[in-house]
């Protein structure tokens, strides 16, 4: 599929105005023209970090409007840094809840553990919890600011993409499908999600992501603070678990918008993922109607919560490679993993800063990219790996293994050097132990 002069003159017009000329060094690379394809998270970011540091960027997302949807999202600390760095974490901050605690418990309400989380525990950037909505919200705004609303274009689907005469060529099309635009810029970035066009043109063979055998069943409900009133929760186990935080601050009328995940096992999956799909109470409700911990009543939250929506638990198998000639994959297109530990959108963010680095670090955008790919392929497959294993949750599945009908004292049932180390482990492998994090 080639694309006409005319076409490609329409899909370029508008590229954003750097802040250094086409053709000015900067620290490494001459300056690029982007695409970016998708307005997620990921997306977002990039087009910030690469516009931040000199490129043209412009970024085409496939909904025929940009309307920033979701439940609740976590940003750890070394996300959070990527955020200071593009001047965002103080309106971030605004939006959401500077997470003080993350604590463990059994299906009984009893506690197995609990952990600091953020400035809380020492760090130099806080964990904060806030509404999907709220973080797309700001990251749009900021890239409509720094590159011009015309930089940023809906209703433009990723087809195919092609390499022409040292350029990267992509064609979309519409929501209908009927018309067609290409652009061609020095750079393509795939940021397109779960179900990427750009890693199925790569992977022709690769097939539906992975159903892992459970659902999760989330949503928000506005309640009275629990514990305190800053404290994420996990409780349960793996066939049965139920996550809450809050992702607002105290209102006047005493309550907090709280997002909730309530996740059980289901062998056969009767939809495919479909991450706007409603869901049903009666499918989930019964399992966690008696979850009253006096503290926290997970029925009563899944009650009187608006909406519910029904996320199947996927992901794929970590590729060798995410980058080829002058196109890169990025966030869940490269890695979609378990929404387990809190990482998700934090390592796709992350791959924006290590992108932008690349790129900062290199003379010719090939190299830049196998340098990015080497810096956080190996490190996202082994976060894949580890949240099929449950992650820093596998504390409750051993507890729930020992002590199935509960427990009189938690150290008789598991050991605190046990616990630290399944929570020191994990953090060391998702990027954020503090010593690390210090050094970067």
């Amino acid at each position: 599929m080639r694309s006409d002069p005319a076409s490609q003159a329409a899909g370029l017009a508008g590229f954003a105005v750097p802040a250094k000329r086409p053709g000015e060094s900067l620290v490494g690379i001459t300056v690029l023209k982007a695409i970016i394809v998708g307005a997620g998270m990921g997306g977002l970011t990039a087009a910030l970090e690469l516009s931040g540091r000199g490129h043209e960027v412009v970024v085409f997302e496939a909904a025929a409007r940009i309307s920033p949807l979701g439940v609740g999202i976590n940003l750890l600390p070394h996300s959070v840094r990527v955020m200071d760095g593009l001047g965002l974490q103080d309106q971030l901050l605004a939006h959401g809840v500077a997470t003080r605690e993350l604590v463990y418990f059994n299906k009984f309400g009893q506690r197995i553990w609990g952990e600091a989380r953020g400035r809380f525990a020492g760090y130099d950037w806080p964990q904060i919890s806030l509404h999907r909505r709220a973080l797309q919200s700001v990251l749009l705004e900021a890239a409509a600011q720094r590159l011009g609303s015309e930089a940023i274009r809906s209703d433009r689907k990723l087809v195919q993409f092609e390499e022409v005469d040292a350029k990267v060529v992509a064609h979309f099309t519409d929501q209908s499908g009927k018309l067609a635009v290409s652009a061609e810029a020095d750079l393509l970035i795939a940021a397109d999600g779960l179900h990427s066009a750009a890693r199925k043109q790569l992977y022709r063979d690769e097939g539906q992501p992975i159903y892992a055998g459970r659902i999760l069943w989330r949503g928000v409900t506005r309640a009275k603070p629990f514990l305190t009133g800053a404290s994420m929760i996990m409780a349960g186990f793996q066939d049965e678990k139920f996550v809450c935080y809050p992702i607002e601050g105290v209102g006047e009328d005493g309550l907090q918008t709280i997002n909730w995940i309530a996740e059980v096992t289901r062998d056969v999956l009767k939809n495919r993922e479909d991450y706007n799909r409603a869901g049903q109470l009666n499918d989930f409700l019964p399992v966690f109607e008696s979850w009253d911990f006096g503290w926290l009543d997970a029925g009563a939250l899944i009650r009187a919560a608006s909406q519910v929506f029904e996320y199947p638990l996927v992901d794929r198998d970590p590729i060798p490679r995410w980058s080829f000639g002058r196109m890169t994959l990025l966030g869940d297109a490269a890695h979609p993993m378990y929404p387990i530990g809190s990482n998700g959108a934090s390592q796709a963010i992350l791959d924006a800063y290590a992108l932008g680095e690349a790129l900062d670090s290199h003379r010719d955008v090939e190299t830049a990219l196998h340098a990015y790919e080497a810096a956080r392929q190996p490190s996202t497959a082994a976060i894949v790996r580890a949240n099929r294993g449950n992650g820093p949750e596998q504390c409750m599945q051993l507890v729930h293994e020992r002590a199935p009908h509960g427990f009189e004292n938690i150290d008789e049932v598991i050991t605190p050097a046990e616990l630290e180390e399944i929570a020191a482990r994990y953090k060391q492998v998702a990027g954020f132990s503090k010593d690390a994090l210090g050094k970067r």
